[in-house]
């Protein structure tokens, strides 16, 4: 990584795991009538057969049905014009600047294992997070450019990715439509009751996916040749009016802190039981 004439040795580790956006369970398609997994053919419909995969090559759709071929090679040529290893930083920008919107994945630059070559490392992080600015650059992944976002994640440096600006869609449409919404001051004070009720620090242990965890107790239960019961829907309460709703809602969340209350009173003491 480089910024001016300040070269700085570090590794890239990905900060997610493999199956971050999956459910964590991969599936095969099987033939229902005998459970056997289906085979995916390349079928040519001119010849009528199966195609080799030496036989295949890439193809731009210019108009329906008309094609430019684009060999590997063609490709290889654009990647070869920067083989370049360095991760090149061009601006400085605060990152309350930058929208979320623009993150694709988020990697971790490891530091080298050298003392002396740790310095200008920590030396970047530390005016990074004194002057509360994160890094624009850009640099060359499996072949493919990419722009990046370095920040301060505590004391580490992670690394963002980001889509270009052609690949993030217009809000204008959203913000034009609520431009012409009116809001009260009495609803606009339950709303803020209502957020206050519900306020509290981030916990990141409690990002948990009930997804992921009814998807693996269905598959348990299945290999047991259990069958779990499909959950009623209920069916969601009509709102009349808005602020009946705001008030309503204050009122339930009033409520909620003293039963989350209650239900972790036993944990406490079975913990000091042990």
């Amino acid at each position: 990584m480089s910024f001016g004439l300040v070269n700085i040795p570090v590794g890239l580790a990905p900060a997610t795991k493999p199956a971050a956006r999956q459910s964590d369970v991969s599936f095969r398609l099987l033939h229902r009538e005998c459970g056997s997994p289906i085979k995916q053919k390349r079928w040519c419909p001119v010849h009528e057969r199966d195609v080799e995969s030496d036989e295949l090559v890439k193809g731009w759709e210019v108009t329906k049905g008309q094609f430019v071929m684009v060999e590997d090679a063609d490709l290889e040529a654009i990647e070869q014009r920067d083989t370049s290893r360095s991760i090149d930083i061009n601006r400085f920008v605060r990152l309350e600047e930058v929208d979320p919107v623009y993150f694709d994945r988020t990697y971790f630059l490891v530091p080298a294992g050298a003392e002396a070559q740790r310095r200008p490392y920590v030396l970047l992080l530390e005016a990074m997070k004194e002057s509360g600015v994160a890094a624009l650059g850009r640099f060359m992944l499996a072949g493919k450019e990419k722009l990046c976002l370095i920040r301060a994640m505590g004391e580490a440096l992670a690394l963002e990715t980001l889509f270009v600006h052609e690949d993030v869609k217009d809000h204008a449409e959203i913000d034009e439509a609520v431009a012409t919404s009116e809001v009260r001051e009495p609803e606009l004070d339950l709303a803020k009751q209502i957020i206050s009720s519900l306020a509290g620090p981030f916990e990141a242990e409690e990002l948990r996916s009930e997804y992921r965890e009814s998807l693996r107790e269905m598959l348990e239960a299945k290999l047991q040749g259990v069958e779990l019961e499909a959950p009623v829907d209920e069916a969601p309460t009509p709102v009349v009016d808005l602020m009946e709703a705001l008030k309503a809602s204050v009122a339930a969340a009033s409520k909620k802190p003293a039963a989350e209350k209650k239900k972790a009173a036993p944990r406490k003491r079975a913990a000091a039981s042990k």
